[in-house]
């Protein structure tokens, strides 16, 4: 089970920024009124720690597996503002992952691109998410290759997804090259690749709007792999 307490990133007075640790969830899983065991999570150890037990807190979610930077209101009008920034895709957010394999771009930009694929539901295979052009949403993302590792092959990449589909960066990563991805599964990934002793990917870096301030608040996170 991940540590407690929460890791506080950054303390304001409506918002505190956590860093999530991969194998916690960020709300209560379904079906946790009758289970305890399903409810923890960041959310509820937020409402714990900072006696928000009616307001609401999250304006946005990580995976379970992935870890790294979430930002949650401690007031309603804090969870207005932050909410409607994240609707909007007014913030800034990146992630630093490692895949497991060689990444290569387009031969004319080989460090660098954009993925462009649409993302539907698997229903035979939930919650696995597909390619689906007929059906699915818009999903983009933009990537960077960071550094190439050898024996065996593996590629750190910053990814800055444009839209937030449900495991939009690791079916990008594994879709193949000749599909429009990136060819290299995320290293752990064990809905789209290969178990691993954890997920390799982390929000390392989020920006947003102060609630109170009007100013724009940067907060980065080094990735723990």
């Amino acid at each position: 089970m991940p540590p407690s307490p929460l890791s506080i990133h950054h303390l304001a007075l409506d918002f505190v920024v956590i860093d999530k640790p991969a194998g916690l969830r960020s709300v209560p899983a379904r079906g946790w009124q009758d289970d305890p065991a399903l409810a923890d999570s960041v959310e509820t150890r937020v409402r714990e720690t900072f006696d928000r037990p009616n307001n609401p807190v999250t304006v946005h979610r990580l995976d379970r597996d992935t870890s790294g930077l979430m930002v949650l209101a401690l007031t309603r009008k804090a969870h207005r503002a932050l909410s409607r920034q994240f609707m909007h895709r007014k913030v800034g957010k990146s992630y630093a992952a490692l895949l497991d394999g060689e990444a290569v771009g387009d031969p004319t930009s080989p460090d660098e691109g954009k993925v462009e694929l649409p993302l539907h539901v698997d229903w035979p295979n939930r919650p696995l998410q597909c390619v689906n052009h007929q059906h699915g949403r818009p999903a983009t993302t933009l990537w960077r290759i960071t550094e190439r590792l050898t024996s065996p092959a593996r590629t750190r990449v910053s990814f800055r997804p444009e839209t937030g589909r449900t495991h939009q960066l690791r079916v990008h990563a594994a879709t193949p090259r000749a599909l429009g991805g990136l060819g290299c599964p995320i290293l752990g990934d064990d809905l789209y690749g290969s178990p691993a002793e954890r997920l390799c990917l982390h929000a390392d870096t989020l920006a947003f709007w102060e609630p109170h301030t009007g100013q724009w608040a940067k907060f980065t996170s080094p990735a723990p792999f």
